[in-house]
C-alpha cells in the first residue's frame, strides 16, 4: 500500500491540485485512471482531505466532482467518470509541478 503525503503539506495545497497530481501517479504506473480508482489513490496520499468528515476511515467521492469538471474547462484533463481519465500536456507539466512541492516540502518537514 503507498504511504500517505505529510498532512502540513497536502492540507495547504488546493483539492484540484491533489487530483491531478494523484491522475498522474496512475499514469505513471501504467493504470487506467477510471473514477474508482482515482478516489482510491486520493484517499490513499490525502486521507484528511478526500474522507467524511464523520467516517474519516472512508473516502467521500463527492469531493471530486466539482475539481474534476474545473480540471477538463481549465483543458488539464480529459475524460469522465464513466470512462477514465487522462492528463493533457498542460495538465502533465502541473502535476510535475505539484510533484515537486509535495516531495521538496515533506523533506523540509523532516529535517
Amino acid at each position: 500500500m503507498e504511504k500517505s503525503f505529510d498532512p502540513k503539506v497536502y492540507e495547504q495545497i488546493g483539492i484540484a491540485d491533489l487530483i491531478l497530481f494523484s491522475i498522474h501517479s496512475l499514469i505513471s504506473k501504467k493504470e487506467d485512471c477510471t473514477f474508482e480508482r482515482l478516489v482510491k489513490e486520493c484517499f490513499t496520499f490525502f486521507p484528511r482531505v478526500f474522507n467524511f468528515s464523520e467516517y474519516p476511515e472512508w473516502p467521500d467521492s463527492r469531493k471530486l466532482d466539482r475539481s474534476l469538471r474545473s480540471l477538463r474547462q481549465e483543458r488539464l484533463i480529459d475524460g469522465d467518470p464513466k470512462t477514465f481519465f487522462s492528463l493533457t500536456k498542460r495538465g502533465e507539466k502541473e502535476a510535475l509541478e505539484i510533484e515537486k512541492r509535495l516531495k521538496q516540502k515533506r523533506l523540509e518537514f523532516t529535517l
